[in-house]
């Protein structure tokens, strides 16, 4: 409860808005590390092997439209973080912002896993035979962002500050 006069600081758009750039964020480290640098896994290359030009046309389309996805997640988390900068009543939190994109980025890495690995199997992050370890090592990073990501974006309510007047 707030003190009479005081204006009650709102998280919400900082936590709103380090989510949707930790989800965005977390796709594009995916796919650019994964995805292209490394060529581990595309979006279809367990259904669709990278063993013939067509193939290879079809998991770069899907990868695309992975791309395309953490694009506007990352656009939408700006537009989050544009509006909430001109609110008084915003609690700025550095600790709270960071928590929030960990907690975006672990969020996405176990929704990516639990659906494209397990549920769907249409990728793994190391295709073959050994992928289970790879996989459950992708959810357990997933886990340990949310959890650090949660612990950190709490600890953010004791260094907010309302945005300065200008």
């Amino acid at each position: 409860m707030s003190a009479p006069g005081s204006v009650e600081l709102d998280r919400r758009p900082i936590l709103s808005a380090g989510l949707l750039l930790g989800v965005g964020m977390g796709g594009f480290l995916d796919g650019i590390v994964f995805h292209q640098i490394l060529q581990l896994h595309n979006m279809l290359s367990a259904v669709r092997p990278p063993t013939s030009v067509v193939n290879i046309e079809i998991n770069m389309f899907w990868d695309g439209l992975f791309h395309a996805f953490t694009w506007a997640t990352t656009a939408l988390g700006l537009a989050v973080l544009w509006r909430a900068g001109g609110r008084a009543d915003v609690a700025w939190s550095g600790r709270t912002f960071v928590g929030a994109l960990a907690m975006g980025w672990g969020l996405f890495n176990l929704v990516e896993g639990v659906v494209d690995h397990h549920l769907l199997g249409v990728h793994h992050v190391v295709e073959g035979p050994g992928h289970l370890p790879w996989d459950l090592a992708f959810l357990g990073s997933g886990v340990v962002l949310l959890i650090l990501g949660f612990v950190l974006a709490r600890s953010g309510r004791r260094d907010a500050t309302p945005r300065a007047s200008a």
